[in-house]
């Protein structure tokens, strides 16, 4: 949809939506490159022992019309829910597709949730098929006989976990390779994608075929220009997440990029360098988490050849001291975005663009009118602290929490959907995220965010991660407090708390400084790598 990558603002003064009466996900990512070459690969499909295959176009076109053959004759109907729950694999892929092309819902699940994550969501959405793996039928196992609306169980791998389960690949082979796919309008829901609950109860978030093409600028402003030849994308983030599905599988396959798929039980670094490698990785989305932890890597620019034209990154603030290291490790600039599963890459930096600024996220994405608002509705002057707000209506906006018309209402200012969080936009149009609303800390009158203390803080070579809270306080209203991992070779001391209190002071300012500091072995955080901030608020 951006064609030229030159200048910011003629590209926003130029840019329009296309308009779709009919469109669907399936036929865009799947059957229009498969009917056009049939040898075209989608998928670089990599086991734990690093052995690869390639999985073509075609095969995702002939595999998901037999899986919504079968899934026709088991009686699913559109609009009905179809839980995906597998990690990043050629199976996957293949069920989006075929609940796209018969008009079902695809709930995706994240592979690694529990029994009782797994019961919540598919509980909520009256889901009555669900295809998974062994992991996901000994997790169902416990649960199966309360779901009550759970119909037909399929499973990609066998398992004794005492599920009735069909198998899915000798199921899908004996129907019918052809398939007549259903016509779908733009706006008919595709997809419903939970939040991941940093704050309440997870919501499902329903979402239409045309998220799709709202997407797209997105991905092709954080990723400089994508796509361009030889392009290959790879990130650790599982396809159940709005990141892994829609900054990276959906969109690479729509412009028939090749993307790398490793199932990763837990995330390691020296094999994401080998990954980036022996694949020839070109473009990568690293949630900050990720890159943190490839940081703790030594000297990988002597250990791995990369060959990296792009990253992108979003979830959280990284801070100069992750940029600079992405810069040194894959001579690149990272390029970072802001959105949410309700709204999503709305906002992007972008080296080719010349969209970048210390400090800030980047600017409005070409297409998304993107503000900084008051509680009224009303857009704030530059500099002014407030609620980051998407006008809608936008292709990429959700259509609605799945049965919950009140906390969708509540999302909404007027026409402005509210993110949540708090930031401010300089005159230039930057923005700057500042934190969630229910994680700014209030102290002695000043309003104070934890991501620039964060990262302050990780400058400091004793900390591996840190994360800040306000404790309530009856002078201050609240003091800022940190939790600290420290890294290798260091201990907890009255002396490195000092001195970390002072390094704060220093580099950032004198009010912000942490006036109590805990270590801890681990954060808690969601399955996404964000921090969960109420169990640190708990503690």
């Amino acid at each position: 949809m951006i064609s030229s990558f030159s200048n910011y603002e003629d590209i926003v003064s130029n840019f329009s939506w296309p308009i779709y009466e009919d469109f669907n996900i399936a036929d865009v990512c799947c059957d229009k490159w498969a009917n056009k070459d049939a040898s075209r690969v989608a998928l670089i499909e990599v086991n734990g022992h690093g052995e690869s295959k390639e999985v073509t176009y075609k095969e995702l076109q002939e595999k998901s019309n037999r899986l919504a053959n079968s899934l026709v004759a088991k009686g699913v109907a559109s609009g009905d829910r179809v839980g995906i729950y597998l990690p990043q694999c050629s199976e996957t892929a293949v069920s989006h597709f075929a609940c796209y092309k018969l008009g079902a819902i695809a709930v995706p699940l994240f592979s690694l949730f529990g029994p009782d994550a797994v019961f919540h969501r598919m509980n909520d959405c009256s889901m009555r098929v669900v295809i998974t793996d062994a992991r996901g039928l000994e997790n169902l196992s416990s649960i199966i006989d309360d779901l009550n609306s759970l119909e037909v169980v399929y499973s990609i791998e066998p398992c004794e976990s005492g599920v009735n389960s069909i198998d899915f690949h000798k199921d899908i082979s004996l129907f019918d390779e052809r398939f007549s796919a259903k016509k779908t309008s733009a706006d008919d829901p595709a997809m419903i994608i939970y939040t991941s609950g940093t704050t309440g109860s997870s919501k499902g978030a329903v979402l239409s075929h045309k998220v799709l093409v709202g997407h797209i600028p997105g991905v092709q402003t954080s990723h400089d220009g994508f796509p361009k030849n030889g392009d290959v994308m790879w990130t650790p983030a599982d396809w159940a997440w709005i990141g892994g599905l829609l900054d990276v599988l959906l969109p690479s396959l729509y412009f028939g990029v090749p993307v790398v798929a490793r199932r990763m039980l837990k995330f390691n670094a020296e094999e994401a360098f080998s990954l980036i490698e022996s694949f020839g990785v070109k473009n990568m989305f690293l949630p900050p988490t990720a890159l943190k932890i490839m940081r703790q890597e030594k000297n990988p620019k002597s250990r791995w050849e990369l060959n990296v034209r792009s990253i992108a990154s979003g979830g959280e603030s990284l801070g100069d001291e992750l940029l600079d290291w992405g810069r040194k490790t894959f001579g690149v600039t990272i390029n970072e975005f802001y959105g949410q599963t309700e709204c999503n890459i709305v906002v992007s930096s972008s080296t080719q663009m010349g969209i970048h600024k210390p400090g800030y996220i980047g600017k409005s994405v070409p297409g998304h009118k993107v503000a900084v608002i008051d509680d009224k509705g009303n857009i704030l002057k530059s500099g002014e602290l407030g609620s980051i707000a998407i006008q809608s209506p936008d292709p990429v906006m959700f259509i609605g929490y799945w049965d919950n018309p009140k906390a969708t209402k509540e999302k909404f200012i007027g026409d402005w959907l509210v993110t949540g969080d708090l930031g401010v936009q300089d005159e230039d149009g930057f923005f700057k995220f500042v934190g969630r609303d229910d994680d700014v800390i209030t102290s002695a009158g000043y309003r104070i965010g934890p991501a620039p203390i964060e990262n302050c803080l990780l400058k400091h070579p004793s900390v591996r991660l840190a994360a800040v809270v306000g404790k309530p306080d009856e002078l201050r209203t609240e003091i800022v407090k940190a939790f600290i991992v420290l890294a290798e070779g260091h201990e907890p001391t009255e002396e490195l708390s000092e001195e970390l209190k002072s390094h704060v002071k220093k580099h950032l300012a004198a009010h912000e400084y942490p006036r109590e500091i805990t270590y801890i072995d681990e954060l808690p955080q969601t399955a996404t790598g964000k921090i969960v901030r109420r169990e640190l608020k708990k503690m």
